[in-house]
C-alpha cells in the first residue's frame, strides 16, 4: 500500500449528512482494506456518526457545511477529522441521567481511548475547529482456510 492514502468530502449540515458521512468513511476504509464487517470497522462507524452528528446539531446553522477527512500513513496511522466552520468549541456537560444529549465527545474519546488512539480539537484558520481522532491501523488477519483431502 501508499505511504499516504487520504480522502475527503464536504456534506451539507443537514441531518442526512450523517449517514453519508458514515458510509463514505466505511467505504473509504474497505476500500483501503479493512472490511466493513469487522469490530473496528464497527467503532470507527460509531465515532464518524458522533462526529457528523455534533457538526449538524452544535452550530446552530453558523456552519452550512462540515468537512470529513480520512488519511493513513504508512499503514500504521489512521486520522479521521470532521471540520465545521463554528467558532465554539465542544464544552464537557455535567451528565444528568435525564439528559438525552451531550455525551458524543464522551463517548468518542472513550472509544478512540479503548482502541489505543487519541482524541483532538483544534482550531482551524478560518476560525471554525476540527475535532480528529487517531487509530492505530490494524486490518484483521483473515483466516486461513485450509483444504482436507479425503483418502479415497
Amino acid at each position: 500500500m501508499a505511504d499516504h492514502l487520504e480522502a475527503s468530502v464536504t456534506l451539507p449540515s443537514d441531518p442526512a449528512s450523517v449517514s453519508a458521512a458514515r458510509a463514505y468513511v466505511v467505504g473509504t476504509l474497505a476500500e483501503w482494506g479493512l472490511p466493513a464487517d469487522t469490530e473496528v470497522s464497527d467503532t470507527v462507524r460509531l465515532i464518524i456518526s458522533e462526529l457528523a452528528t455534533n457538526a449538524v446539531q452544535h452550530t446552530f446553522g453558523q456552519s452550512p457545511t462540515f468537512t470529513v477527512d480520512v488519511e493513513l500513513d504508512r499503514d500504521e496511522h489512521l486520522r479521521i477529522g470532521v471540520t465545521d466552520s463554528h467558532p465554539r468549541f465542544p464544552r464537557r456537560l455535567p451528565a444528568a441521567v435525564q439528559q438525552d444529549n451531550g455525551r458524543g465527545l464522551v463517548i468518542i474519546r472513550w472509544l478512540t481511548a479503548e482502541c489505543g488512539g487519541r482524541l483532538r480539537i483544534r482550531p482551524t484558520r478560518e476560525g471554525g475547529k476540527t475535532i480528529s481522532i487517531e487509530l492505530p491501523w490494524v486490518v484483521p488477519v483473515q483466516p486461513v482456510t485450509t483444504v482436507v483431502q479425503q483418502e479415497p
